[in-house]
């Protein structure tokens, strides 16, 4: 069962072993696909032997740079085995930080063997005979696993169990005429190998069944809208009313701040919510991607796209993310990411489509098991996408069709608040900085991430550069106009009684929601003269204070008016003054301030809030926290995370963090 299909299993009178597959957002939440399902099996009057009868096998998707890693796949597990599942084959818990194939591979070699088992333990049981044909028609007929990403290697293993082999040996490589050009090259790269992978026979995935045809029709029509696009909630067109450089131009990343005009709308949103921007891919590679295909007369044009008839693709339906009806600039520009990763079933498809005998090869190496460590290398770490491949292996030439069946989604990017709507009605602010990914040996030209590049490159004519935002009396105006939609409501959000003092932890564009708060608390503390307030606590960080201190002069408006009542600030890349150097990171000034942290959030029972990147700074800040609770509770180390996962269950400290 992946996730999102739980409508179509009934557990409760499910016979055969099901097969889970669950990945897990940034918070430790389940999807949002898998959130009906979570809650409907979290109900506590569910009876201890609800699911006695039911075995199944659980993959957990996640990524250890987030706190919560798996949290969704641990979650659904756990419950289950409360009410009484039991498994058929051990739990696997991938970790996308260091490849989710790691385990996948394995947990799925693992499978067809548990599986086959599973169903002849229950044949046994039921007094049948335990036919072996008979097993692995019954798991066609039942295939609960249908997840995209693991789909050829499940063939891969039905096509070795019914005694037909695919290529999935290859045999050792005797020459390689196009990739050994000198006796220099013996250092490997995305095109070219060394021993001991260039003279190995190959374990690679079976050849993903192709299940997509697509049929080119004329040029009259009307595309979809966006909002035709958004399954989440409902998507609104705003129109960009403000666009503000908050950076000096010789600072290292540039940050920008746009306003939105929401007022004409029922869009709604509470300070240190999130919300997403509906993206497209950048034209220029679009046009480029075209170009490639062969097909840049063809982009007008509009195109059906329909599952193929007599597919050996199990559980095909049309892609949710593909209009029935669209133009193919259409498709390639708003619905699938060609920035993707390219995932190995993808790169497997690719070898079919390269007619050169060393670039063929090649790709087999980076999709084959022996080949894990360089697909690590030089395509996951550095981000290499379909146009980087297409570059560097020019006899590749893949269809339209394998395109759609092997690009996700293209995902709608999701940006922390900046504002408040009680201090700025009908308005919505957000920060953000232009992410660059500069040349390198896999990637022949400078990008900008996608959203970031196309929002800055929306606004160029409307920037103003280094203004107090908050006296700023608006922009030129713009008809620029770019689509959103709420997220799910947070839990990061201020707390309901505003004499409760909280702690706000923020370097760079982190500070983003914490804006919204000061913006928030500021107006209450103007209409609420009688009410009593907490004090609140900005540790802030930078590189260097005069070129990307953001919101410099916001904040010291927010000191002096006693909204905010103590500011800690640190510069990471300026050269310290004094003879003793300051702290150079918010982690450092958090642990200056060790009593007060303790005071705050265990003697008043404030919170904490952190934001920003999760690896380089959330997980030093609570490194930190651990550190002062132990040194100030006069605790060990392990009673001190113990604290702090209290304080995290109390959603008391609360973090919004990113990658």
């Amino acid at each position: 069962m992946q996730q999102g299909e739980e409508d179509r299993y009934n557990l409760e009178a499910e016979k055969d072993p099901v097969v889970i597959v669950i990945s897990t957002t940034g918070t430790g939440d389940p999807p949002d696909t898998a959130r009906k399902f979570v809650k409907k099996i979290q109900d506590k009057t569910l009876p201890p032997d609800h699911f006695a009868h039911l075995q199944y096998g659980l993959l957990g998707l996640g990524d250890s740079e987030y706190t919560f890693f798996c949290n969704g796949g641990k979650t659904v597990d756990r419950r289950l085995q409360e009410l009484g599942a039991q498994h058929f084959y051990d739990t696997g818990l991938a970790d996308d930080c260091v490849g989710l194939e790691l385990v996948v591979d394995p947990w799925i070699d693992g499978l067809w063997l548990a599986l086959k088992e599973a169903f002849l333990l229950q044949k046994e049981k039921e007094g049948m005979s335990s036919n072996i044909d008979a097993v692995s028609n019954s798991l066609s007929a039942a295939s609960p696993v249908h997840e995209p990403d693991l789909t050829s290697e499940i063939q891969h293993l039905k096509l070795e169990n019914k005694g037909v082999r695919s290529s999935d040996v290859l045999p050792q490589k005797l020459v390689d005429i196009n990739l050994v050009t000198s006796a220099r090259d013996t250092e490997p790269s995305l095109v070219h190998s060394v021993p001991p992978i260039s003279e190995s026979a190959l374990n690679v995935p079976a050849l993903p069944p192709e299940y997509i045809e697509v049929q080119f029709q004329d040029t009259h029509g009307e595309n979809p809208s966006l909002s035709s696009l958004i399954s989440e909630g409902t998507a609104f067109e705003v129109p960009i009313t403000k666009a503000v450089q908050l950076t000096r131009e010789d600072a290292i990343k540039t940050a920008l701040l746009l306003e939105l005009d929401i007022a004409d709308t029922t869009f709604d949103y509470q300070p240190g919510n999130s919300f997403c921007v509906v993206c497209p891919n950048n034209v220029n590679e679009v046009e480029e991607l075209l170009h490639i295909l062969g097909l840049s007369e063809k982009g007008e044009h509009f195109v059906c796209v329909k599952v193929k008839q007599g597919t050996k693709k199990k559980g095909t339906s049309h892609p949710q993310h593909i209009p029935e009806r669209s133009t193919l600039k259409f498709i390639l520009t708003w619905c699938l990411e060609i920035r993707a990763i390219p995932k190995k079933a993808f790169l497997r498809a690719l070898v079919e489509c390269t007619s050169d005998a060393g670039e063929k090869r090649r790709l087999q190496e980076l999709c084959s098991r022996q080949g894990a460590s360089d697909y690590t290398r030089f395509i996951r770490e550095p981000n290499v996408c379909l146009l980087d491949l297409l570059h560097a292996f020019q006899s590749c030439r893949p269809s339209l069709n394998l395109l759609i069946e092997h690009l996700p989604k293209l995902q709608p990017r999701s940006y922390s608040v900046a504002s408040s709507n009680l201090f700025q009605p009908g308005k919505l602010c957000f920060v953000f900085n232009i992410v660059e990914f500069p040349a390198c040996p896999t990637r022949p030209i400078s990008r900008k991430g996608v959203c970031t590049g196309w929002l800055a490159e929306l606004v160029a004519p409307l920037l103003q550069t280094n203004k107090n935002i908050l006296d700023a009396k608006g922009g030129s105006p713009s008809t620029e106009k770019i689509a959103i939609f709420a997220r799910p409501s947070s839990i990061f959000q201020l707390p309901a009684d505003p004499s409760i003092p909280f702690m706000m932890v923020g370097p760079g564009t982190g500070i983003s929601p914490f804006i919204g708060f000061l913006q928030h608390r500021q107006k209450l503390r103007e209409e609420h003269t009688d009410w009593e307030f907490g004090e609140t606590w900005l540790f802030f960080g930078c590189r260097h204070q005069d070129r990307d201190y953001l919101f410099k002069n916001e904040l010291r408006c927010f000191l002096e008016n006693g909204t905010l009542t103590h500011l800690k600030v640190c510069f990471s890349r300026d050269l310290p003054a004094a003879e003793v150097a300051p702290p150079k990171y918010v982690q450092d000034i958090v642990r200056l301030y060790a009593k007060e942290v303790v005071r705050v959030l265990l003697k008043k029972r404030g919170y904490f809030y952190v934001c920003g990147d999760k690896k380089h700074m959330a997980d030093g800040v609570s490194d930190a926290v651990v550190d002062i609770l132990s040194m100030e509770m006069a605790v060990d180390k392990l009673e001190a995370m113990k604290i702090l996962a209290t304080l995290r269950e109390e959603k008391r400290y609360l973090q919004d963090v990113w990658s």
